[in-house]
């Protein structure tokens, strides 16, 4: 068995030994750290191919950002593991026959696509260009629209995740750029002039002995 072939079967195994861990580790961060685990996995896969492009863009855009994002809002969140995983080893074999029975069916849609004649060798000016600078040579020549495409329902996703972040509920408090910066110093703080009062001294108390006096009847007195 040759090198290639050898890593080909140790980094497969290890990707479905992640990939596998995703779904049933009870923390949700240590199933995160699993996707990781089988993003680095598929983009070696992707270097033993000889795509090397696609594996730097692997681990940047998925590990790089996307994880990272995703760990930090698991942490964020308070999310009751145990009441979402009531009930899920009941419907796991049903889940593993589903997940068998959808990779035949794209083994079988796919399987022409194994069976690739030998490749030709490149001639000319492009037996010397990177495979980076072919690929994209490739995407803005024979496939821009599809790219175009991409980009155009990319665009339309963020567009909708803004729309849903400004929406208006009642049970939320937030705070309104736009008014904060229109805010006037006369809208905080108002000064007002007025004449200066002096206080008058007040007279000195009488005595205790003296007040008893005086509010006693005559008669007593």
């Amino acid at each position: 068995m040759e090198t290639t072939t050898a890593l080909f079967y140790v980094f497969a195994a290890i990707l479905l030994f992640a990939a596998f861990r995703v779904i049933t580790a009870r923390s949700p961060v240590h199933a995160a750290l699993y996707l990781v685990l089988a993003f680095f996995n598929a983009s070696c896969v992707w270097m033993l191919l000889q795509a090397e492009f696609l594996a730097i863009s692997l681990v940047l855009v998925y590990v790089g950002a996307v994880m990272v994002l995703f760990l930090f809002v698991v942490m964020m969140l308070d999310i009751n593991i145990d009441a979402l995983r009531q009930g899920f080893w009941n419907h796991f074999p049903v889940a593993g026959m589903v997940g068998v029975v959808i990779a035949l069916e794209m083994a079988v849609v796919l399987m022409r696509g194994f069976n690739l004649p030998t490749a030709k060798p490149m001639e000319g000016a492009s037996a010397t260009m990177p495979n980076t600078k072919l690929l994209g040579i490739e995407i803005y020549t024979h496939y821009l629209y599809p790219l175009e495409i991409a980009a155009v329902l990319l665009l339309v996703a963020i567009i909708a995740a803004i729309a849903l972040t400004l929406r208006r509920r009642k049970d939320v408090k937030g705070q309104d750029p736009s008014q904060q910066v229109r805010a006037r110093k006369a809208d905080r703080l108002r000064i007002v002039k007025m004449d200066a009062v002096r206080e008058l001294p007040s007279a000195p108390a009488a005595p205790a002995a003296d007040a008893a006096a005086a509010a006693a009847p005559k008669g007593q007195a």
